[in-house]
């Protein structure tokens, strides 16, 4: 390991002095600061200040360019009606007196380059070890409360590849938000009522007497299996009439393939706030009071009998029926309804997480958030997620042994593990289409992903664990953030730095592979530093404040690789 630690050398004794403590410059300070700034600047000019989550504030790729910058008054010139560079300038004089602000230049057209002193940028590290757990959350969405439903696959079969991706993102998400101040609600609605439970019960109970299975049945042999399992719970179940056998069959498949999709989501590392069922959606009445919502609102009406939704009022291609002519209500207003019951709930935002082949689901959810008198745009989000397909030596594969022609979450899980399954479902954006290659996923080398990661936070650990042996306590030892000089230094506390900024984007934008990039970077960042700093005494080298200041730096990585694997689902080993 770096530092070359004889693990035979004495311990190292420690002398412990009052901690000096400098002033830490975020970037969210620095973003407020900047705010204040042109507050002073613009009291004139009649403009009003952009909200701070409005002031772009960047690392620049080039150190000499200093810490930070921000185009701001590129932005406001033309709005002000005055020169860029002018305006930078009045800006630069006001930012210059901030405390642990070292300088501020002007560049170009009116680019404005921040340099922080050392033990400003320093005090980053303290920051993210004393916050610990918590470091990267913030407030930004508090006060909001986020209803993310996900997966919501019918109770009829093991969940396939589509249902893993958002197994994983959905989670990752519903774990950002959370990070980000916002009251989160995980959901799985159950689509447990209507024609497919009633084919799903008819499955079972041929297989179970030895009869084909309906053409347009389920197939498998998960189907097999329910069959035998029920069959041996409750021998008497075949003796029943067809159509109680049906019933019977119908519940019991019901009961345990449910359960058999909660025991892998958990496996899986996802866990709901909230099992929905459609039947229960029904039996309360929450569709009459659905249709009632809506009848208030003025947009249902009557055609040839049944009774629809003028949805075309906001924007989807045609009207719904929610109640057909003979009375019977449709698989729309049970949507309709749902949706209600989630804004009765209290809910503020209701995300619905959709595969692939529910593009046409996108308009028509809106119009239902419009037609109830809620904002379309700020109460409900649809967002749909791409197909996924698994390679292996570039030939596309199908692993399941028991559920027919697809991929199960189990099998997924069997073949590649939860933390390379889940990270790799979640590094990429879900809009665009997802290829996993068996063999770079399971590949304990630095071209795969997840491995990066983890072993970063694996090295990190045992570095503070070969500290511990050699006796020090740098916990407890004068930490000086002043000494974090070296450029490696700066620019691994400028890429902790970023982590609540990160986190808060990537919940913002429900685009948690933010996250996963970013971790890549800090590891990048990490071993670039390792290389070239020193953490450790060497041979008869004494501790010095160096030494424990990096130790600092390093415990701050740590941290923040495992608070972002944590909001990925994901594990941070401590060896590897």
């Amino acid at each position: 390991m770096n530092g070359g630690a004889d693990r035979y050398l004495p311990a190292l004794s420690i002398t412990t002095h009052p901690r000096r403590y400098a002033h830490a410059v975020t970037i969210d300070e620095l973003r407020t600061a900047i705010g204040r700034s042109l507050a002073h600047v613009l009291a004139d000019s009649g403009i009003d200040t952009p909200a701070d989550d409005q002031i772009v504030v960047e690392r620049p790729k080039s150190r000499e360019h200093g810490d930070y910058a921000t185009n701001v008054a590129l932005v406001l010139a033309k709005k002000v009606g005055r020169n860029p560079r002018e305006l930078a300038t009045e800006l630069a004089k006001q930012l210059g007196s901030i405390a642990g602000v070292a300088s501020v230049d002007v560049a170009g057209p009116g680019f404005v380059n921040i340099t922080l002193d050392a033990a400003a940028q320093g005090e980053v590290a303290r920051i993210a070890v004393t916050e610990g757990e918590k470091y990267g959350h913030s407030t930004t969405l508090a006060g909001r409360t986020i209803n993310v439903e996900f997966i919501s696959a019918n109770p009829t079969g093991p969940l396939h590849l589509g249902h893993t991706r958002w197994a994983a993102v959905g989670d990752a998400i519903a774990r950002v938000l959370a990070a980000a101040g916002a009251d989160v609600a995980r959901e799985f609605y159950i689509n447990d009522r209507g024609v497919q439970m009633d084919k799903f019960g008819e499955s079972v109970r041929a297989a179970a007497n030895g009869q084909p299975v309906p053409e347009d049945g389920y197939h498998g042999g998960y189907i097999t299996d329910l069959a035998a399992a029920i069959v041996a719970e409750d021998p008497d179940i075949l003796d029943q009439p067809d159509d109680d056998q049906l019933v019977a069959f119908r519940e019991a498949a019901y009961a345990k393939q449910l359960r058999q999709q909660q025991q892998v989501l958990d496996l899986f590392r996802t866990h709901f706030d909230v099992w929905y069922s459609e039947r229960h959606l029904h039996a309360s009445n929450a569709v009459e009071r659905g249709l009632d919502r809506l009848r208030e609102q003025g947009h249902v009406f009557e055609l040839d009998g049944a009774i629809w939704l003028r949805t075309t009022d906001f924007g989807d291609d045609k009207d719904r029926v929610l109640v057909k002519a003979d009375g019977e209500y449709t698989y729309f207003a049970s949507d309709t309804a749902y949706y209600v019951d989630k804004r009765a709930r209290g809910f503020d935002v209701n995300i619905y997480l959709l595969g692939a082949d529910h593009h046409g689901y996108v308009n028509r959810l809106r119009a239902v958030a419009a037609c109830a008198g809620d904002d379309q745009d700020t109460n409900i989000e649809v967002l749909i997620g791409q197909l996924v397909k698994i390679t292996r030596g570039g030939e596309e594969v199908k692993l399941s042994k028991r559920a027919g022609n697809i991929v199960t979450l189990e099998d997924l899980v069997e073949e590649v593990g939860v933390d390379a399954a889940r990270y790799t479902l979640t590094r990429y954006p879900v809009d665009s289409p997802l290829t996993l290659d068996l063999e770079t996923i399971t590949r304990q080398t630095n071209d795969n992903p997840v491995f990066y990661v983890q072993y970063a936070h694996a090295r990190i650990s045992s570095v503070l664990r070969n500290a511990e042996e050699l006796g020090i306590d740098w916990r407890k030892a004068d930490f000086d953030p002043g000494l974090l000089s070296h450029e490696r230094e700066d620019d691994l506390l400028g890429t902790i730095a970023q982590f609540p900024s990160v986190v808060a984007s990537a919940a913002e934008l429900r685009e948690p592979h933010r996250v996963a990039r970013y971790l890549e970077e800090l590891a990048t960042v990490y071993h670039r530093f390792y290389d070239v700093c020193w953490v450790l005494p060497r041979g008869d080298e004494e501790l010095s404040d160096l030494h424990v200041a990096r130790l600092w730096l390093c415990a701050a990585s740590r941290q923040v690789l495992a608070n972002g694997l944590d909001m990925l689902g994901v594990s941070a080993p401590e060896r590897m």
